[in-house]
């Protein structure tokens, strides 16, 4: 991918990922983000999703994550009430350098996607899907406690990668979880985290039940 930008929007939104190939649906609402939908649209398109480490405080902006993920807007619609419905594609992870001073009403950083280069490599993970049944498992029991609802048939059709990083955007994992997930430099260390994170959950449940 040529002519990466090196300034983008961010959008912050907590215990919220999007992961390279993968698709979300958003809502826009606040003023600040239908701006920065305006002026995406009349450009590349490009919004940089990030977690916040705190929530916002006496109107101060919330300290970021370094690591997000750099999205592009493949459909866009209005509703009668003003909001927005776009579909953000992710396509690559960035690291941020240093927020910009800008006079609009949303933030702005600059940006390095060195690291996550890889990212946008066509290659296929070299990964089977053996290695994903075990986590399939103890995944599936904790979406069902959880009360989240997955379409396994439909996701188990896709491509490995898509799979790993749709799981990890789904899962009821918390905020510093989904940021472990997201730093993870490829989809075998990924896998592995999230294999390594159910194994707490198990375990908690296993000491409850134990103490009970």
């Amino acid at each position: 991918m040529k002519n990466l930008p090196k300034i983008i929007p961010v959008f912050p939104l907590s215990n919220f990922i999007i992961f390279p190939k993968t698709a979300v649906p958003l809502n826009i609402f606040e003023p600040r983000y239908i701006d920065m939908i305006d002026d995406a649209m009349k450009s590349n398109k490009f919004i940089g999703m990030v977690q916040p480490k705190t929530p916002a405080n006496y109107g101060k902006s919330p300290e970021l994550y370094k690591i997000g993920c750099m999205g592009k807007i493949t459909s866009f619609s209005e509703t009668n009430d003003g909001r927005y419905l776009i579909e953000l594609k992710g396509l690559l992870r960035f690291e941020i350098i240093d927020e910009i001073n800008t006079t609009k009403k949303y933030r702005e950083c600059e940006v390095d996607f060195t690291t996550f280069k890889d990212d946008i490599d066509e290659k296929k993970a070299e990964l089977k899907f053996q290695d994903l049944e075990i986590i399939f498992k103890d995944l599936k029991s904790l979406f069902e406690r959880k009360g989240f609802v997955i379409n396994w048939k439909a996701l188990e059709k896709q491509s490995l990668d898509e799979i790993i990083n749709a799981l990890a955007m789904a899962s009821p994992f918390t905020l510093e979880e989904k940021q472990v997930l997201l730093e993870s430099k490829n989809l075998d260390i990924r896998k592995n985290k999230i294999a390594e994170i159910l194994k707490t959950y198990t375990h908690d449940i296993y000491e409850n039940r134990t103490l009970q």
